[in-house]
């Protein structure tokens, strides 16, 4: 079911005609006041460019003097890295028409790297006798230094995530700041703050100040900046935090304020980081700041592979530009987010490489029809791409597509709430992806008649609890949303307290049709929590434990939160103008909600559903029945037959007897990104749904 096309392998299905119009060319060996017309030298001022930049400039001259010839533009840029200083700025005289697009693209076949870092040579043995005793004994010898504020890098960025922060890359993989434990937590002894605070039955301090176990934390004494990064109430909810003082007498770690919003709990999991003592494994590294050398102990020899710290933030930005293309470049090893598009209309990233990047790959703000479609994205410090598009008020939609992508190795930095796909707004599709490999979240969505589907998601919350692959959550006005023909299986398995879902309907949030998903050991395959008016239809549920959970917290635990007016839930409600059209017509259950009980979880449906395998069925949770939730037709406790479930194949034949409940065949062969790469038009035309 998995059929991941590499970018290369898309590029070769993309053509290597040159287009009419206009063609441009930028190379590593091209000047910037050659002509840009040809890809190599010539007489005179033939020759291709040097700079992106010279190319966008070149094409504002020539539509400012009303020259630009008809057709396509096109800038062809040759193979090689190209170190980057500033981001590309593409502004709204930038822009194409759909009679005329703009098109910057990797020459077919050719390699072209967009690096936002600075390659670093000139690593030494570290020889003074002070560094070396802070060492492990296994790490002597073997840890190199340079000096980077000798090299002119003088802006040495932060610790904690986001868009400024450092970090080292050998051999084109992300390097890990030097923390302990290498690939684990400790936890916390006991919370000894004085301020004790309880959230759902859970016992913890609301200052940040507890024990620690064994004597590790001696060696930190004499470290300058020491951070800690943990899960310290909730197994959700990850955040930095700075030490402000380590007593080893009593073993007692003090934070620096603010404390964490939650407070901490006794058992919680933390790191720490930002440590030249604790440079004791291959791959790790420490920058001291003050000085502005770089520890490192490279994983292969230093000087068979190149290594680069990341210096710049934003790669590209796109801002009110409209009809361009970027196409085929590898994007990498910047500090922010790689490509940011604000408004504008049908601009699209295309068979792209984005990876080693410090936070988001992509961002879509505002704007109608942009697409991230046939990417491969990992190695990320937080999520991949954030889509937020189409008017709320007026429920226009705002058509952006994430389509065929290839989404890996995210939530590098920040474990929780960075996603692979954040989807807002109005009106978009997420389609085809793959995504897998990440400690949180697949998509996570708000907003309205959203669509995610054909895509396979797989081990993802892999090491936190509460969570799901597709999560959404606490918003009555969210609604018309679908999520269909997914396949979702292998779902990370840490549980503190509830465990993980493969679809999440968190907190009361309505209006979610879920039909024709194969979930597959997913944990809870659907969690409903207390929301109404949503359907869960036609799907395959395997070795998942329950299939369907459905509960009533606005009238248990959530009652508090839930008859609040001022909280999130009536704010929203109250900023939207439900009771007008076109909301009053597109969802007329809206209109009387707040005379119709708005705390029970009504108008659910779980019908014609296939639950097979280990686990159980169905929870109804708070007092629901069936009377209260409508469960019928569904092939429960009888073999489905499967093709070959031992194999993953969960078609059905043709004598199941789920077809005589109704249930329908669910196009299990179009999930996942495209067998055949994407046609040469854009967008590439929809597939039969």
């Amino acid at each position: 079911m998995r059929r991941i096309l590499t970018t290369a392998a898309w590029l070769s299905l993309m053509g290597t005609g040159c287009t009419s119009g206009l063609n441009l060319y930028v190379a590593k060996d091209g000047n910037d006041a050659w002509s840009g017309r040809q890809s190599m030298a010539g007489p005179g001022d033939l020759g291709p460019f040097a700079t992106l930049e010279r190319a966008r400039d070149e094409i504002r001259q020539l539509k400012a003097a009303n020259q630009l010839p008809a057709g396509p533009v096109t800038v062809h840029v040759a193979g090689g890295l190209y170190e980057r200083n500033q981001a590309f700025a593409l502004t709204t005289e930038d822009g194409g028409t759909a009679a005329q697009p703009i098109v910057y693209r990797a020459m077919p076949g050719q390699e072209v790297r967009l690096v936002g870092g600075r390659e670093i040579s000139g690593f030494t043995p570290v020889t003074d006798p002070t560094v070396l005793s802070r060492l492990e004994p296994a790490a002597r010898g073997k840890v190199v230094q340079v000096n980077v504020k000798a090299l002119g890098i003088t802006d040495l960025g932060q610790v904690t995530p986001g868009g400024n922060r450092f970090e080292l890359y050998f051999a084109d993989r992300p390097m890990t700041l030097a923390r302990w434990p290498n690939d684990d937590y400790a936890r916390i002894n006991d919370v000894v703050g004085g301020q004790p605070i309880t959230s759902h039955g859970h016992k913890g301090d609301a200052i940040g100040r507890f024990t620690y176990d064994g004597d590790r934390p001696q060696r930190w004494t004499n470290e300058k900046d020491v951070w800690l990064s943990g899960y310290w109430f909730w197994d959700w909810a990850d955040e930095y935090q700075k030490v402000k003082r380590i007593e080893t007498a009593g073993r007692v770690i003090e934070i620096e304020k603010p404390y964490h919003t939650y407070g901490y709990r006794k058992g919680a999991r933390y790191y720490a980081l930002n440590l030249l003592s604790e440079i004791d494994s291959p791959g790790e590294w420490y920058l001291d700041r003050e000085t502005g050398v770089l520890y490192f102990w490279p994983p292969a020899a230093i000087d068979g592979a190149k290594a680069f710290v990341s210096t710049l933030g934003t790669m590209v930005s796109m801002k009110d530009v409209s009809h361009v293309t970027l196409r085929g470049f590898t994007i990498e090893m910047n500090r922010g987010t790689a490509v940011l598009v604000e408004g504008g209309t049908d601009n699209l990233i295309a068979g792209c490489t984005l990876r080693n990047i410090g936070s988001r790959a992509v961002i879509f703000k505002g704007g109608t029809n942009h697409g991230l479609v046939g990417c491969d994205v990992y190695d990320l410090g937080d999520g991949g791409v954030s889509v937020d598009g189409g008017d709320r008020m007026k429920l226009t939609p705002g058509g952006h597509r994430v389509e065929n992508n290839n989404f890996y190795r995210y939530s590098r930095n920040s474990k929780t709430y960075r996603p692979a796909v954040s989807l807002n707004g109005v009106g978009n599709r997420v389609a085809h992806n793959a995504i897998h490999d990440a400690p949180h979240m697949a998509i996570q969505f708000g907003g309205n008649d959203h669509v995610m589907e054909f895509n396979e998601i797989y081990r993802v919350c892999t090491e936190t609890d509460d969570a799901g692959a597709i999560y959404t959550g606490r918003d009555w006005t969210w609604r018309g949303n679908v999520i269909r023909y997914n396949y979702i299986h292998d779902m990370g398995s840490y549980k503190s307290w509830v465990g993980v879902q493969s679809v999440y309907l968190d907190d009361m949030v309505c209006g979610t049709t879920v039909f024709g998903n194969v979930i597959v050991r997913g944990g809870r395959g659907v969690l409903v929590g207390g929301g109404r008016n949503i359907t869960v239809e036609n799907n395959v549920f395997v070795d998942c434990n329950p299939a369907v959970h459905v509960d009533e917290r606005a009238m248990g635990w959530a009652k508090s939160f839930a008859d609040d007016p001022n909280n999130t839930m009536f704010q929203s409600l109250r900023k939207t103008p439900y009771k007008e059209p076109p909301w009053s017509t597109r969802y007329p259950e809206l209109v009387n909600l707040l005379d119709d009980e708005p705390n029970r979880a009504k108008y659910n449906a779980v019908v014609r559903n296939i639950c097979a395998g280990k686990g159980k069925w169905l929870d109804l949770h708070n007092g629901l029945t069936e009377k209260e939730v409508t469960v019928k037709d569904n092939l429960v406790n009888e073999d489905p037959r499967f093709v070959d479930a031992a194999r993953d194949d969960y078609r059905l034949r043709s004598d199941s007897p789920a077809f005589k409940l109704g249930f329908k065949p669910i196009p299990i062969e179009k999930i996942g990104p495209y067998k055949d790469k994407l046609r040469a038009s854009w967008p590439p035309a929809s597939q039969p749904e």
